[in-house]
């Protein structure tokens, strides 16, 4: 099984400006952070030098400019985050968890139709 980095919740936000712009430069990512976070730019710089340590981000240096960019996806994150929080809570937390989901968001067909595939897969495995 492959092991993923665990995300804290400060460096999931510094992965999404990851993941939306491939790759960007530490000002970038400050530059994206300013408006949705109080973090000063040392502390974004932190978190990035965190992921890269996590083996989540790595960096191209050109000149003494670096770019980071992810080295895994949101859906590899997601899923690992998944599998913590179910062996937290001693996988009986799995069908609550689904139909909170299922309540709390907004879906649309397509996603419904989708996760219905997903569910009749299951059902015939």
């Amino acid at each position: 099984m492959e092991i993923r980095p665990k995300i804290s919740e400060a460096e999931w936000a510094v992965m999404k400006v990851l993941w939306d712009k491939s790759a960007a430069t530490a000002n970038e990512v400050v530059e994206a952070l300013s408006d949705t976070s109080s973090w000063k730019p040392k502390t974004i710089r932190t978190l990035i030098n965190r992921l890269v340590a996590k083996e989540a981000v790595g960096f191209e240096k050109n000149g003494r400019v670096y770019r980071y960019y992810p080295l895994v996806t949101q859906v590899q994150c997601v899923h690992a985050e998944t599998i913590s929080f179910l062996s937290r809570a001693g996988g009986t937390a799995l069908k609550p968890m689904l139909a909170a989901f299922i309540e709390e968001q907004q879906l649309s067909a397509e996603d419904v139709a989708e996760l219905k595939q997903i569910l009749e897969k299951k059902g015939t495995e």
